[in-house]
């Protein structure tokens, strides 16, 4: 490649790192990125991925009604989306309910609210379409920082507990009775997902936040069958994907959300077509 053709991107990348708020997007978004794509493998391999999408939708229902009430939306849907994680796990295992069902049941709910009070408020429409669909403008400064503890908690607590969780998450029957307290473990899972999803659907939206959660574990998938590649590809894949759709987004002026979720799909595509070659 000629020094000439890489003048308009060097040009391109200074331009985009002029602005505070793309610089606070790609560091908290970043983290939140890792966060979500550590969580997914364990969810997409437990067959419980649709948990981001339902609590998604309990955070869309739950700003809806903090903004008609002029109350703090995150200070509102943090809280409310961690107790919907217990709530989905304790329908999950103690009642007739299961796993998508249950997710299915809370989501349509949450996100059927969410809409009946943006009808009914005047003057909400924009704020809300904002938060579904995403936007680069919507991370502030104290976000960022919410984003950073967040991953540092996270990638902490997945690497001191790595062995436990692995265990967990491919036989909890047999980790029940080696005596690890597996509905401990699904309760953290739990929990650090609905962290994960309430800081993440400012920026990246609520209709958009589980395709984080869903595609990076899915597309490390294609190419490796065992856990701890997997782990770290699906990690790298989410974070480069990311950092791909806030380009594309600030460059042609796309939602933050849409342009992650494509960036997403696109290397999914390229891992499914490698997964096949190889076999």
């Amino acid at each position: 490649m000629r020094r000439g053709d890489l003048l308009p991107m060097i040009d391109l990348l200074k331009d985009l790192f002029s602005y505070t708020f793309i610089i606070r997007a790609l560091v908290g978004g970043g983290f939140i990125a890792l966060c979500a794509a550590l969580l997914g493998v364990n969810l997409v391999l437990k067959r419980f991925s649709m948990i981001g999408d339902g609590l998604s939708h309990v955070g869309f229902g739950t700003l809806a009604i903090a903004m008609a009430l002029n109350f703090s939306p995150l200070a509102v849907s943090i809280p409310v989306v961690v107790a919907s994680a217990f709530l989905l796990l304790r329908i999950s295992s103690s009642s007739d309910i299961k796993g998508d069902a249950a997710v299915a049941l809370l989501s349509s709910s949450a996100l059927a609210l969410g809409i009946l009070v943006t009808s009914l408020t005047s003057g909400l429409n924009t704020d809300v379409t904002a938060f579904m669909f995403g936007s680069i403008l919507a991370m502030s400064r104290t976000d960022m920082y919410i984003s950073i503890v967040l991953g540092i908690v996270v990638i902490s607590l997945y690497t001191l507990l790595y062995n436990r969780i692995f265990a967990v998450t491919f036989d909890e029957t047999f980790s029940s009775t080696a005596g690890l307290n597996t509905g401990r473990y699904n309760s953290l899972l739990a929990i650090l997902t609905a962290l994960t999803v309430a800081a993440g659907m400012r920026f990246v939206g609520v209709m958009m936040i589980s395709s984080l959660i869903i595609f990076p574990a899915l597309s490390a998938m294609r190419i490796f069958k065992t856990y701890r590649p997997v782990v770290i590809c699906s990690a790298l894949f989410s974070v480069l994907c990311f950092f791909i759709g806030i380009i594309a987004s600030f460059v042609w002026s796309a939602p933050a959300g849409a342009s992650i979720v494509t960036a997403n799909l696109i290397c999914f595509g390229i891992c499914a077509l490698i997964g096949l070659i190889k076999k």
